[in-house]
């Protein structure tokens, strides 16, 4: 294609015709906001650009990963490393020893951690290692946490306790739907319903300890640690699903930072460092029952791929080494949450912000936002005014009301005034 052609809307007509939607990912599509997608062709620092020469400061951060902005140099040069050994070799390597000797000196729950390729690759191995290692069958789920597309989280709750979810999806069957019960998110109350009208027969409760797909939604307090007394009592398996928050809120991620311990974790985004990486781990004798220790069957020809091992040392190696990156991205975090209430202020408006950590979302709702019902009383339709005025004004956000915006430590004093200016602008037009 000439490079005069050469623009997101020629490149979105282009790839509807061979790309489901246009897109590998369906929030790329833009449908929640409206409008084309961007399609991005670099980025560095705080800072992506898109085929259309536009500059944005970015609040997605390949949706958590790059913690140290893009192109972090270390990662980088690790990555050229280790690309001139060759891109795989199916076999073990020294790397793979190293990432998960840190992971489990980082991660409170981790004992043993087994390497895959996705988020979603890990949530569902984890559930199996769950069901293998209790023997039973169903498992508990949240509204609005999002664990990836496999099978048993695509579900839609039922009426009541004893009432089987529904699949929300065409192709997942109602035998996978009756095995996953489904609560509202920071109600403690239905889960001990739920676990009641189904004794002994919960294998594990899966959930994000800090909720990042319906939003940025912060555990109540108490929450996390009622569920952990609940999994102790009646022998469930309690999986921390730290897929965005694992290395993020804290070297030891949300369990550390929040103080609540799962029985399993699963990971992703950072520890690849920009690459595909997913990783799930916990106590030894749950992480024992994974093949070829175990009877519990899980592999993947790319698992421990060296190029993405090499990235996701290097990142993990700077997060390690130097625990004040968590105080820098909480200042920074602070300051643009701060600036953001100072506009609301300004301007009479009373929407709610949840914030923890380099985590946050504004909520087009003057209610408080605790579960993914609050969460949808938010106006979507401003939402999508108020994405469309920021991009005008050169930031990225996420193209929907229901996801986390992540900050990175590239973010500058001058970047934050910037934001701040382009918020204010952005909803004073709403």
């Amino acid at each position: 294609m000439p490079k005069e052609y050469i623009n997101s809307e020629t490149l979105f007509e282009q790839a509807q015709k061979t790309i489901p939607g246009g897109v590998n990912s369906p929030v790329r599509a833009f449908k929640a906001v409206g409008g084309t997608p961007i399609f991005i062709k670099a980025a560095e620092g705080a800072y992506i650009y898109d085929e259309d020469d536009n500059q944005y400061i970015e609040l997605i951060n390949s949706w958590g990963p790059m913690i140290l902005g893009h192109a972090n140099p270390y990662v980088l040069q690790a990555v050229e490393q280790a690309v001139k050994n060759s891109l795989s070799f199916g076999a073990p390597t020294i790397r793979e020893i190293i990432i998960a000797e840190l992971i489990v000196d980082m991660v409170p729950s981790i004992e043993k951690v087994r390497m895959v390729n996705s988020g979603t690759e890990a949530t569902m191995s984890a559930v199996r290692v769950a069901r293998g290692f209790t023997g039973r069958e169903k498992i508990i789920k949240f509204e609005g946490c999002y664990h990836g597309h496999g099978d048993s989280f695509l579900i839609a709750a039922g009426s009541g306790a004893v009432t089987m979810g529904q699949p929300n999806s065409p192709g997942v069957t109602k035998g996978t739907a009756k095995d996953t019960l489904t609560a509202p998110y920071n109600d403690l109350q239905a889960v001990e319903d739920l676990i009641t009208a189904n004794p002994d027969s919960i294998a594990a409760m899966i959930i994000e300890p800090v909720a990042g797909n319906m939003g940025c939604v912060v555990p109540k307090e108490g929450y996390l640690e009622g569920l952990r007394a609940l999994c102790d009592k009646h022998g469930i398996v309690l999986i921390f699903d730290e897929v965005m928050t694992g290395f993020r809120l804290a070297p030891g991620g949300a369990q550390e930072r929040l103080g609540v311990i799962p029985d399993m974790t699963t990971l992703g985004k950072i520890i690849g460092g920009g690459m595909p990486v997913g990783a799930y781990g916990g106590k030894a004798e749950i992480m024992d029952c994974v093949s070829p220790q175990g009877p519990v069957y899980q592999a993947g020809t790319l698992s421990g791929n060296p190029v993405a091992m090499a990235a996701g040392l290097a990142m993990l190696k700077q997060l390690h080494e130097h625990p004040e990156v968590y105080k820098q991205l909480d200042l920074i975090t602070g300051r643009i949450v701060e600036g953001l209430k100072e506009n609301l202020k300004k301007l009479s408006l009373n929407y709610t912000i949840n914030h923890i950590g380099s985590m946050f979302t504004l909520f087009f709702t003057d209610k408080p936002v605790y579960d993914f019902a609050s969460a949808q009383q938010s106006d979507t339709a401003m939402f999508g005014r108020y994405f469309h005025k920021m991009l005008d004004n050169g930031v990225y956000l996420g193209p929907s009301q229901f996801e986390s915006l992540f900050v990175s430590t590239a973010i500058s004093t001058q970047d934050i005034d910037k934001l701040n200016r382009a918020s204010y602008d952005a909803l004073s037009s709403l």
